[in-house]
């Protein structure tokens, strides 16, 4: 009966955990694969082998908690790219026409490309502990606060490190454009 109980209690728990942390991991996955709807499926399947590993789980804490997720989040990302590489992604003649309709053009997507490699460089240029506070603030959708935790510095060094770092990279990508 206890184990009964502890389930459930761990299937709520995990539910609240789950409505917090989908979109931070969603918005991780959809900036690093080519549809909503991969990125969507990955979710499930992340949080689904969560709730099945939620036994090996040996941190304590919500920020524990959440980083053993995004590692989750990482490693399923990392295969899905490895199984994808060695099959094409096929799908309906619908799903290609629809595709075709929403692609953008090829001049978009070279644009697009060209301001991504831009500020990717831009973003190398800049310290080690600026470039986390970025990945973490911008693609983790992590706080002040809990970059702060990772980064062992107070939330106002947090907040005056992101002004920093955002008015390094503006004179980056300035100087590049001139």
């Amino acid at each position: 009966m206890t184990n009964n109980l502890d389930l459930a209690e761990s299937e709520d728990a995990f539910s609240v955990l789950y409505e917090t942390l989908a979109p931070r991991v969603y918005r991780y996955l959809l900036s690093r694969t080519p549809t909503a709807d991969i990125a969507e499926e990955l979710v499930s399947t992340i949080f689904l082998r969560a709730f099945s590993a939620l036994s090996t789980f040996n941190g304590s804490g919500q920020t524990a908690f959440q980083g053993w997720v995004m590692t989750i989040a990482h490693n399923q990302l990392a295969n899905w790219y490895r199984d994808t590489g060695r099959k094409p992604i096929l799908g309906s003649l619908e799903d290609q026409e629809s595709l075709a309709i929403t692609t953008p053009s090829a001049e978009t997507l070279a644009e697009k490309h060209e301001q991504l490699n831009e500020l990717r460089a831009a973003v190398s240029s800049l310290s080690g502990s600026q470039q986390s506070l970025i990945t973490m603030k911008y693609t983790q959708g992590l706080t002040n606060a809990q970059i702060g935790k990772h980064l062992n510095k107070t939330e106002g060094a947090i907040k005056q490190l992101n002004r920093r770092t955002l008015k390094a990279l503006e004179a980056i990508l300035e100087s590049d454009i001139q």
